[in-house]
């Protein structure tokens, strides 16, 4: 057990030091694994509750947003004399059994943003269950936030934030690794229940965390054994039988929501022709030597190819979970035809990154039912229905070859949006074929002579312009940010207000940190852009995601150790770097980068993306180790952030490129409220 007498004094300056290397190992090993429960406990919440809290499937910063507000109340207590970690293994025990116990599902019926749901609504309504877990994961944060705020009392500034970012990197490394392993909840339970032991103090904290921990680990012991659930990097996947669609079928859940099922071609083509045999029909002369499949999941579509003539098919599967259970299940047994080859990818990136002229492509229901974690409004499909993407997937047939899309569109409005897309892509009207509830089939070819529609289509509503690179907000019916949204957010800041106001005491004392909140914002917003860059990039897989937010972390920890080691300019020139480095990244569009081979565009988009985090975080680090108070730096810091992670959704409006310009608005009001002394000092 890793035991630090904690000081109990509200001011830093009454803080007792860590004066022998004894105590201040001590207090650094206990950073260094508050800091690593913080983001571990961070990124696990988002990952788990998103998977059983269904509205969380949608929102899911907003637990990310919940983490930073207790991140802040918790640097905010370390300055009290009472504490808040006693409570924090009990609440974390309270949250999953609530969430376990109260399963929510949502039936959306706004036109405006499509959410893939249930069936049927359940549970308790949003109104409800998102406050109630806002609160519940800002107080079990904020328990461990304040273990890290007593520690930096007792360490120089930058000396505790750099043991701050070396815990903060093992908590993401070690997610990172148990969602290679596609491990079950039961593993994140126990490893965060021991850390949690570990960080308590006394015999009655300690003995309240063990008793915590074990009813949280029988509760997800009880998941983990549970007939048919499995864990993907995505979802909760849960399997069972189902006769409704033939001899063998197997229905996939992910995340409580009917994802896909398992049956023979055969079956689906005498039972559901219009969805999966159109394709062809529509395009009677294609030759299908080479068939591309995007979501090919399980294994249904693929099938179907080579029932229809196909020599070679190439799947591409982002979730290697479902394309295991279409390897082990299928009953077309069709991954194990030596015709089949699969990939495990992005379906852009895969498009990006292959030269294979295709005689047909396949997008074959590619529905994600939640949102990348830290980029508000990005899906795992978001790039695949770009004008972009189809202009790339045009590029890759055959002269003769075509291309169609279908799925249960939910809004005829999507339907003429996607249609509409193809249209622009392929420069002529495509065929469209709208069956019930919303079914319908995109077919184009790449020659309009080679494509033979049905009835004529005309457009029933306004229609959509397609979705961009930019703002790929496929769901997205344009306009002003969807009401739920701004309720939502608004909910948020006037929370965090009034907590930071009970904890904290007046906003006019934390006013000397007023640019350190401007810098938490914009540094979170820059964040946000960097993971829809890259994304864009290399794929939008939970690889990706997880090696940028590393990446940051290491940027940040490089410019912390470049501020202290070496001599670096005045703060103002920094700010001025900061600018011309968001300039740099505004006028070289990420689109320029897609036709560079892997290497040079990664080490392009890497020094885009990173040089104006590295330059900020030299800026950050000269004013925090300046700080009288760095508890109270630090935690203002991170309520700025809130801020940031509520601007996200105006890229709903802008676009990810002009977030940059939001950015760097927000680093100029930083610079402006600097203190005199720190922005007239020179190098240090």
């Amino acid at each position: 057990m890793l035991e630090v007498e904690e000081p109990h004094a509200t001011p830093r300056s009454a803080a007792e030091p860590a004066d022998t290397p004894r105590q201040r190992r001590i207090v650094v090993a206990r950073l260094v694994l508050g800091s690593a429960t913080m983001l571990f406990l961070e990124l696990a919440l988002i990952r788990w509750l998103g998977a059983n809290v269904l509205h969380l499937s949608y929102f899911s910063n907003f637990v990310l947003l919940g983490s930073f507000l207790g991140v802040g109340l918790g640097f905010l207590i370390s300055r009290k004399t009472w504490s808040a970690l006693p409570f924090t293994a009990p609440l974390l025990a309270v949250t999953v059994v609530l969430a376990l116990l109260f399963p929510v599902t949502i039936q959306r019926a706004d036109a405006d943003v499509i959410y893939f749901t249930g069936l049927h609504a359940q549970g308790p309504p949003a109104w409800v269950a998102l406050p109630v877990i806002f609160l519940l994961v800002a107080a079990t944060l904020a328990g461990p936030a304040e273990v890290v705020g007593r520690c930096f009392a007792r360490l120089e500034p930058l000396m505790a934030y750099r043991y701050d970012l070396f815990g903060s990197l093992i908590g993401i490394g070690l997610f990172t690794g148990l969602s290679f392993l596609w491990a079950p909840s039961i593993v994140w339970g126990l490893l965060a229940g021991a850390a949690l032991i570990a960080l308590a103090t006394g015999i009655r904290t300690r003995l309240v965390a063990v008793a915590s921990a074990l009813v949280m680990v029988f509760m997800l012991l009880t998941e983990t054994l549970t007939t048919g659930v499995s864990w993907s990097p995505y979802y909760k996947i849960t399997t069972h039988q189902t006769s409704r669609y033939g001899p063998g079928a197997l229905s996939i859940w992910a995340n409580g929501v009917p994802h896909q099922t398992m049956a023979k071609a055969s079956w689906r083509l005498v039972h559901m022709p219009q969805q999966y045999g159109t394709p062809y029909k529509r395009l009677p002369n294609v030759h299908l030597d080479d068939v591309l499949v995007v979501g090919a999941g399980s294994g249904s579509d693929v099938a179907i190819a080579l029932r229809k003539g196909a020599k070679h098919v190439d799947a591409v599967e982002i979730d290697p979970r479902i394309l295991q259970l279409g390897q082990q299940h299928n009953p077309d047994h069709v991954y194990q035809d030596p015709r089949v080859t699969t990939h495990v990818n992005d379906g852009r990136a895969f498009l990006q990154g292959t030269n294979t002229k295709y005689d047909l492509i396949l997008f074959a229901l590619p529905d994600s039912l939640a949102l990348v974690s830290g980029a508000s409004q990005i899906r795992l499909e978001s790039f695949l229905f770009t004008e972009e993407a189809m202009r790339s997937a045009a590029d890759h047939l055959k002269p003769d070859g075509g291309f169609a899309m279908y799925n249960y569109y939910r809004e005829n409005w999507l339907i003429d949006r996607l249609a509409g897309t193809a249209a622009t892509a392929f420069g002529h009207a495509p065929c469209v074929d709208q069956f019930a509830l919303h079914q319908a089939v995109v077919t184009v070819a790449k020659q309009a002579g080679n494509q033979q529609c049905g009835s004529s289509y005309a457009p029933t509503t306004t229609v959509v312009a397609p979705a961009t690179d930019d703002a790929p907000f496929l769901y997205f019916k344009g306009g002003s940010i969807p009401p739920i949204y701004l309720w939502t957010l608004g909910g948020i800041l006037l929370v965090s207000l009034l907590l930071v106001r009970v904890v904290g005491g007046r906003f006019r004392a934390m006013r000397p940190y007023g640019d350190l909140f401007f810098m938490g914002a914009a540094f979170l917003l820059l964040e946000t852009k960097n993971v829809a860059t890259f994304a864009l990039l290399f794929g939008t897989t939970w690889l990706v995601n997880a090696l940028v937010f590393a990446g940051v972390l290491v940027t940040v920890l490089a410019a912390v150790e470049t501020t202290r080691r070496l001599r670096t300019p005045p703060i103002r020139v920094v700010y001025a770097g900061v600018l011309a480095a968001l300039v740099l990244a505004w006028v070289i569009r990420p689109d320029w980068l897609l036709a560079l081979p892997f290497l040079p565009r990664l080490v392009v988009a890497t020094a885009l993306a990173f040089l104006p985090i590295f330059l900020a975080n030299v800026a950050f680090a000269k004013r925090f180790a300046s700080t009288s108070d760095s508890q109270e730096a630090f935690a203002v810091n991170l309520l700025g952030a809130i801020v940031g992670g509520c601007l996200e959704y105006a890229a709903l409006l802008t676009g990810y490129a002009n977030l940059l310009v939001v950015v760097a608005l927000l680093y100029l009001v930083a610079f402006l409220l600097l203190p005199k002394l720190t922005a007239s000092a020179g190098a240090r």
